[in-house]
């Protein structure tokens, strides 16, 4: 075969190949996210992962239990767990964070931001009044210890809302009797150091479900047990 026509050759194939220069393309890091379906939070961490490049899949369930089954530390949870590269990632982290985590390659279990700190990606929407909570990245080793791998210490600028007597404040946006959930948009949770947000929770007793309507404003307490958010008393709000 001629010279010139092995350089055709190689050249076809470069390009079929896709490894011809100017050709291949970098593919976008997929980052599988484990949420609840009505948590307004976890799709604008989402959408903030994909105005940053990466390429989101969602599960829309199984948050807790893939927590468990990755390694994160319950006590370092939040409301969406995530892998992406062979890292776990829990709650909002920062897409830059995601970066420069998968570009160091640390020898470590993932990153935490832990709870839902306003100001954080996804917690930093008008709702939250241009609030701005300090919060720290941590960077989690296989063993559960931690160390702080970014900070974020801005000023807060809205003070949160004051209660009198515990009581929450919300409306009701969706309502599963069978599966005993309530989605709500509701304020500050003061007993759960819970921001502003839209998120669901499971009742107590079905009981409490009765009687209420979508687009209802409510009046509420919340608890935690066992990872869940749990409506332990809802009533009409005056």
């Amino acid at each position: 075969m001629k010279r010139r026509d092995w350089m055709r050759w190689g050249a076809a194939w470069l390009a079929a190949s896709g490894t011809g220069l100017g050709i291949a393309q970098p593919t976008s890091p997929l980052v599988e996210v484990w949420k609840d379906p009505q948590c307004g939070c976890c799709n604008d961490w989402m959408r903030h992962l994909e105005a940053n490049g990466f390429r989101v899949q969602a599960f829309d369930s199984g948050n807790v239990g893939m927590r468990q089954r990755l390694g994160m530390p319950q006590a370092l949870g939040s409301c969406h767990t995530a892998r992406v590269g062979g890292y776990v990632v829990e709650g909002h982290v920062p897409a830059a964070d995601i970066q420069r985590l998968l570009r160091e390659r640390p020898a470590a279990l993932g990153l935490s931001v832990p709870r839902m700190p306003v100001g954080s990606p996804g917690m930093d929407g008008p709702e939250y009044g241009n609030r701005r909570d300090p919060y720290d990245v941590l960077l989690v080793q296989r063993d559960g210890s931690t160390r702080v791998y970014a900070s974020y210490h801005q000023m807060q600028s809205a003070a949160p809302a004051a209660t009198a007597d515990r009581w929450a404040e919300g409306e009701v946006r969706r309502i599963d009797t069978a599966a005993r959930k309530i989605t709500l948009r509701h304020g500050d949770i003061p007993d759960l150091d819970m921001p502003p947000m839209t998120m669901v929770f499971q009742v107590r007793d079905p009981a409490l479900l009765q009687g209420l309507q979508p687009g209802a404003r409510v009046r509420f307490r919340a608890q935690k047990a066992d990872g869940a958010y749990i409506v332990t008393d809802i009533k009409a709000a005056p």
